[in-house]
């Protein structure tokens, strides 16, 4: 005999689809056992107030997806075969559930970003003035060109140009990135070299994924990239940081260890986040030294576009003549984050491993945004944004300096000034463990200030911040930093 029951519909979407969600609830939190019989189709649209044939639907449903079964002439029954699959009989809540069972990658990335959220994860906007890095200046880009790129293109789309597109790119975007770079980055290469990426940070995965093994020993700069040692040491690499100094990385100080290197990860032409530049001779050494001993070195090229001081610094892999620099680029600090695509120059022996790994990874990048973004390139768009994007960015630069020389005075120490989209600033007198006190009163006047210290391995004793300004006006850049000021004291 069927009995009633206390269905609750959920609201959201057709009412079969809700009801039929109700019932399987009901199953399997074990309301129904298997084997009972439901109440019927009339029952159910009784006490629901939906109409026979709705009831009908969702009974259908579930005799289609194996949670009940009908018996002609008596009815519908729970399935008696959820009893051996052990899908009946009650669930546990999910607070008493047992605990996630990781793979050794699983749990090394959640120990690595314990109490750190990565750089990049979207914050909702808590400070009046915030000196986060890695916001470039989106109010800058010329969202109207954008659209009509980008709309031109899906106008023209085929359909063969909704289907998979090649793992390493399309060809125009490659073609145009391998003839910016040879201009202005001075890169040796052709578009055969290079994997489109959903983002520098893609890009360092694919790098350890496919050059690192776990135990293999990875070299750092101190203080470095956060994101790039989270992604090292969650494939198991045993990591090494070696203090830059005023001419950058010096692999002379490696002694014998460095013969045992894997792989080196540096920011030779704007070091994140000091600033400084790696010299010349240390370049070569660098350079030699991964030849000698068969690794290679990843150059992250971060933000180089950006320089007010000197000339423009040429790439290490434009100096490599034995195919060790894998040259690591992205248009996020130039363009908007949004837009994903970022790309590797590869020595030509790791191209068909790296395409392969990316399309294992994603199968590609998305087509319509990288054909839009090849027109911006080969159209002359870039580099005219990229000129523009300088001089606002140095304007807020100068902005920032005098700032801090009037309200900061000879309280800090600024360091990289002359490039890039943001400062560290070293505050004299004042102990790294008062940190966090200083940032949560600068938090309460509304400026949002970041330390240095998730940078470091090995954190230093003395205070430091980092302050990115890309993102604010220049207006905004001196209110904030006269409020910092006062929480300075």
């Amino acid at each position: 005999m069927s009995t009633s029951m206390l269905l609750r519909l959920d609201g959201d979407g057709p009412l079969h689809r809700q009801l039929y969600r109700a019932l399987r609830e009901t199953i399997l939190g074990g309301t129904l056992r298997p084997g009972a019989r439901l109440p019927s189709t009339r029952m159910i649209a009784a006490e629901t107030r939906v109409s026979r044939i709705t009831v009908v639907i969702a009974y259908d449903q579930l005799i289609a997806e194996g949670y009940a079964e009908p018996r002609r002439g008596s009815g519908t029954y729970v399935a008696a075969s959820l009893t051996r699959d052990g899908a009946a009989h009650g669930r546990r809540p999910a607070s008493t559930s047992a605990p996630a069972r990781l793979s050794v990658y699983g749990r090394r990335i959640q120990v690595s970003t314990r109490g750190h959220a990565p750089s990049w994860t979207p914050r909702q906007p808590t400070f009046s003035y915030d000196f986060r890095y890695g916001r470039p200046a989106i109010g800058d880009f010329p969202h109207p060109l954008w659209r009509r790129l980008l709309a031109r293109r899906a106008r023209r789309a085929s359909f063969r140009a909704l289907d998979y597109g090649p793992p390493e790119g399309l060809p125009e975007l490659r073609a145009a990135l391998a003839d910016y770079l040879r201009r202005s980055r001075a890169v040796a290469c052709d578009e055969n070299q290079i994997v489109v990426v959903s983002g520098s940070q893609q890009a360092l995965d694919l790098v350890a994924r496919v050059l690192v093994d776990a135990g293999d020993r990875v070299l750092l700069e101190e203080p470095h990239y956060a994101g790039a040692r989270r992604v090292f040491d969650g494939i198991g690499a045993r990591l090494r940081v070696l203090p830059v100094g005023r001419e950058g990385l010096d692999v002379s100080r490696l002694s014998d260890h460095g013969k045992r290197f894997r792989a080196a990860y540096v920011t030779p032409s704007h070091q994140f986040p000091l600033g400084l530049v790696m010299s010349v001779s240390r370049r070569l050494a660098l350079l030699d030294w991964a030849e000698r001993i068969g690794a290679y070195v990843v150059e992250d090229d971060y933000d180089s576009e950006y320089r007010y001081v000197g000339r423009p610094i040429e790439s290490l892999q434009g100096l490599d003549r034995t195919g060790r620099v894998l040259y690591v680029g992205t248009f996020s600090k130039v363009l908007f984050p949004a837009l994903r695509p970022g790309y590797l120059v590869l020595p030509r022996p790791l191209v068909d491993a790296f395409r392969t790994a990316k399309a294992l990874a994603d199968t590609g990048c998305a087509t319509l945004e990288q054909s839009a973004l090849a027109d911006f390139m080969r159209e002359g768009h870039y580099e005219r944004y990229l000129r523009r994007s300088r001089a606002h960015a140095g304007a807020r630069r100068a902005a920032l300096l005098e700032a801090v020389s009037t309200h900061l005075g000879d309280r800090v120490e600024v360091c990289g000034a002359d490039a890039g989209l943001h400062v560290v600033l070293w505050l004299r007198g004042v102990r790294h463990d008062r940190l966090p006190s200083l940032v949560g009163r600068a938090a309460a006047a509304g400026v949002g200030v970041y330390p240095a210290t998730p940078y470091y391995l090995h954190p230093p004793k003395r205070a430091g911040l980092l302050l990115g300004y890309a993102s604010l006006s220049e207006a905004e850049i001196r209110r904030g930093i006269e409020r910092l000021g006062q929480c300075l004291g």
